[in-house]
């Protein structure tokens, strides 16, 4: 009863009452949490009872939610002419029973982006996304900015950048989404992207390196190295090296590799066990399409894990991931037999 009596639990009737000095809050999303303005702290649980709550159904007539510049969701009565940060909604909630997640992944191949991070208020964080002008990359920055975090979307083609920008803000109008130029095939942009970025004098929570071509037919970037192999690894290893700073200054922060599953199909060591570097970027006479491709994606991996290795004890985690094997993109345009291969498999992919 000492330790009731000091949280001041003690002089409340209903166990859904709040104790003193505690508020009710929601996010963007209807989840009810709660704010202990006593030890300037929040969390999901009710303090007293113990338990999790959602809004149910939408906003009265009349009512519209909006976020203020410190990404406290607040809400608009226009019939009232008024504004409050207590959501019209909290007399209807609903109690939520979270269920202990089996030993398998709760998430299957029906899963959006928006459904994973239900219930996650991220705002204050900020996101970088390679390749976030379309296919996953583009749901990835989407979702994650309707969640409240601010998102670079860093695209070599700044027109198509700024369309995907607009099509984010035509969801939500207050998302804070911007497009930045980033040229992988290019270690020089790779170097102005890094520049222009920390000239913003922002933190870095998540850096998401999912750009990547497929099937692309044989060439030399400006720095004469194999476009497959720039693009999909080595931009994204210089990306790295380049944000590490910012990155340990914003920790807790995680980088994350995307990559594929078809690393297993290759190799990149030579007969007698050693890394063979002309595997990596090899000559026009040595060169197959997917086994660079594979290759590159091996190589995701590898840099992963030594990132990890070397940056978690500073707050900094990486994990590279697995994108499915059935999941359905623009990454097969380079070529018009993995387009016509795509387009048969498509009734059998997942779509975007």
């Amino acid at each position: 009863m000492a330790a009731l009596k000091y949280a001041g639990l003690e002089d409340t009737d209903s166990e859904e009452e709040l104790p003193p000095g505690w508020e009710e809050r929601t996010t963007k999303d209807g989840w009810v949490y709660y704010a202990n303005h006593l030890e300037e702290k929040t969390q999901w649980e009710h303090p007293k009872s113990g338990k999790r709550k959602r809004v149910a159904g939408g906003l009265p007539y009349g009512w519209e939610q909006e976020t203020d510049e410190n990404g406290q969701v607040y809400f608009v009565d226009h019939i009232n002419k008024r504004t409050t940060y207590l959501d019209p909604r909290l007399a209807f909630t609903v109690e939520d029973n979270p269920v202990k997640p089996p030993t398998r992944q709760k998430y299957d191949g029906n899963s959006t982006a928006m459904e994973i991070l239900q219930g996650r208020d991220l705002s204050g964080k900020v996101v970088i996304i390679t390749g976030a002008n379309s296919g996953i990359g583009f749901e990835t920055a989407k979702s994650l900015a309707l969640h409240g975090a601010y998102v670079i979307l860093a695209c070599r083609n700044m027109s198509r950048g700024n369309d995907a920008v607009q099509r984010i803000l035509v969801e939500w109008h207050k998302a804070k989404v911007e497009a930045m130029t980033l040229d992988l095939a290019s270690l020089q942009s790779v170097q102005h992207f890094a520049e222009a970025f920390k000239s913003k004098n922002v933190p870095l929570h998540i850096l998401i390196c999912n750009a990547a071509v497929f099937g692309a037919p044989w060439c030399l970037t400006e720095d004469d190295l194999e476009s497959t192999f720039q693009v999909n690894h080595l931009g994204h290893f210089y990306l790295v090296q380049l944000l590490e700073d910012v990155l340990r200054r914003s920790s807790p922060a995680r980088v994350v590799m995307v990559s594929s599953e078809s690393h297993r199909f290759t190799e990149i060591k030579d007969s007698s066990g050693k890394l063979d570097f002309s595997l990596l970027s090899p000559s026009k006479k040595e060169y197959w399409a997917m086994l660079a491709y594979n290759r590159s994606k091996l190589c995701n991996i590898l840099f992963s894990n030594e990132l990890n290795r070397r940056l978690s004890p500073h707050g900094v985690t990486s994990n590279s991931v697995h994108p499915g094997n059935m999941m359905y993109s623009s990454i097969h345009r380079n070529w018009w037999v993995y387009t016509l291969l795509f387009t048969l498999a498509r009734p059998f992919t997942k779509s975007m």
